[in-house]
């Protein structure tokens, strides 16, 4: 159910009906699936590896998926029936998860896929978490040209997000522009939503940030830089001419 269905459903009787069979569902999924959960983010790229769309799911049971437009966010790119797709999330400890699927409809506002099934990846990847202590900006979206920073500090990164530290209260799922500069390497700006937010302590707020619009060379790329920081090889990685670090 998309939030315009879901605002004007009240407590129908139908609406508590897929409410409880939603809830159903989510519990039979089968082993080695990720926690999945109505709202999470995510991304669908195709076989060919390019982006198609980054949406919300609105639905799931153990073989089907649906994924609505984000509010506000932009039209979705359609994809051919039948055609095998990769969707990519992070789930509430910024791991990242890639389900196989088939697109059973596809339109400029919504996406139902069938036949989904856990796609295998490379685990060192998506586990790796750098504990950092170093300053970050944080910009609200509308900021295009990044003229009003907010300084806080990097707690951890990996390749799916961030944990920030700041004296600016943020509320949960809301998007901001992010500028990172790690040591001597070159500062990447990238657009992330907070998936959850908490009281570190006195005055102190933690955000869970969530990176969005990532493609998969930034991905690698992020990857090998973190792995050489952790590893103490300070050999620089720069950004060509495609934005890619090399």
């Amino acid at each position: 159910m998309g939030f315009l269905a879901s605002l004007f459903s009240g407590n129908s009787k139908e609406a508590l009906t897929e409410k409880l069979e939603q809830e159903e569902t989510a519990g039979e999924l089968p082993k080695g699936f990720p926690k999945l959960h109505n709202g999470m983010p995510v991304d669908v790229i195709t076989k060919d590896k390019n982006p198609l769309l980054s949406g919300r799911i609105t639905s799931f049971s153990a073989s089907s998926m649906t994924i609505e437009r984000l509010i506000g966010g932009l039209a979705f790119d359609t994809c051919a029936i039948a055609s095998i797709v990769t969707v990519r999330g992070y789930d509430d400890k910024l791991m990242q998860f890639n389900l196989k699927a088939v697109v059973e409809e596809s339109s400029r506002i919504i996406c139902r896929l069938k036949d989904v099934e856990v796609q295998p990846y490379n685990e060192h990847r998506n586990n790796f978490r750098l504990p950092v202590n170093s300053p970050i900006s944080l910009y609200y979206m509308e900021d295009r040209y990044l003229e009003n920073p907010e300084e806080c500090m990097l707690v951890d990164i990996s390749t799916g997000g961030a944990c920030v530290q700041s004296e600016f209260m943020h509320a949960e799922d809301e998007v901001l522009r992010m500028k990172i500069q790690i040591e001597e390497y070159a500062p990447m700006t990238v657009v992330g939503q907070i998936i959850r937010a908490y009281e570190h302590s006195p005055g102190l707020f933690r955000y869970g940030i969530l990176f969005a619009q990532l493609k998969e060379e930034e991905i690698t790329s992020l990857t090998k830089m973190l792995y050489n920081i952790q590893m103490g090889n300070r050999k620089e990685w720069r950004r060509g001419e495609g934005g890619y670090w090399e």
